[in-house]
């Protein structure tokens, strides 16, 4: 049995890829959610409450953390959570897999590899990096799988929320940061299928792993791909509005927009070569945005 803790589009992603290879799923949330197999077994409880948790990830092969609490309230909700966590699988014996990003690194010149020291430079960049070093120091199995921001059906991103809606519409896109500079983009279910390979292998514990990006495009040609696949106006993009940063979620961006206005990108080589993965074309990846909105432009 594998354990995993949150039910977004990647712990939703990671429970059908394992269901679906015949292997028996338990997915945690507060509200019981998740996705509809006979393998998945959907559980409500609060994975913050080591008490709960604990007796839930008895007898797990692999617990997979894709839980992350609301972005303004990483500061508050992230440690306990994380700290139940561990206490779980210490005492379950089930190896650890992190979902985690590159908020760790702090700016880099160049592209972070998986051997990039931490050096973060943000709040929310020191959390992620004591929520791994803390993980580590514990001695138990763990590994970190860290992903560039989210492109795919319901990813939770910045271009994901902003971006995308706007260039289906036909709309301007006012969106934070440079939009000539390359950026590294992480496909929710290539996300997943890094976490179970990552889970699946001996040599992930004590290190950590990069997603294989589906693209690095700058985010006015990533969008202009969108718009040639949609048939939609190719995109107009205008500076984010000052007060665009007041919404409480919104605040919380301006000390992480050095990811935007500078390069920032993901190197992969060493989890390519050492998990056998490869990332899904990007064509594919945002024909998937398409579905449920592609119209007609006159």
């Amino acid at each position: 049995m594998q354990v995993i803790i949150g039910a977004g589009p990647i712990g939703t992603a990671t429970a059908v890829l394992l269901a679906e290879t015949g292997v028996p799923v338990r997915q945690i949330t507060r509200s019981g959610s998740g996705p509809d197999h006979p393998l998945v077994e959907r559980i409500a409880a609060d994975a913050s409450d080591p008490g709960l948790l604990t007796p839930l990830v008895e007898g797990a092969e692999t617990l997979y953390n894709c839980a992350a609490p609301p972005y303004d309230r990483w500061t508050t909700a992230f440690p306990p959570l994380a700290a139940s966590v561990l206490t779980a699988v210490q005492r379950s014996g089930a190896g650890y897999v992190m979902l985690g990003n590159v908020y760790g690194y702090g700016p880099s010149d160049v592209p972070y590899t998986e051997d990039t020291p931490l050096r973060p430079s943000s709040v929310k960049g020191r959390l992620r990096a004591s929520l791994w070093t803390d993980a580590l120091a514990t001695g138990h199995p763990v590994t970190e799988v860290r992903a560039s921001d989210y492109l795919g059906p319901g990813a939770f991103s910045l271009y994901a929320l902003l971006a995308i809606p706007a260039v289906l519409a036909g709309d301007p896109v006012l969106c934070p940061g440079d939009p000539d500079v390359p950026h590294s983009w992480s496909y929710t279910r290539d996300v997943a299928r890094t976490l179970i390979a990552a889970g699946a292998s001996p040599a992930s514990w004590g290190r950590a792993w990069h997603v294989p990006s589906v693209s690095d495009l700058p985010a006015r040609a990533l969008s202009a791909r969108l718009a040639a696949l949609a048939g939609a106006p190719a995109p107009v993009f205008r500076p984010f509005p000052p007060d665009g940063y007041t919404d409480p979620v919104m605040a919380e961006v301006p000390e992480m927009l050095y990811l935007y206005d500078r390069p920032s990108l993901l190197d992969s080589t060493a989890t390519e070569q050492a998990l056998g993965l490869k990332p899904t074309p990007l064509d594919d990846v945002l024909r998937l945005h398409l579905r449920p909105r592609i119209r007609e432009w006159s």
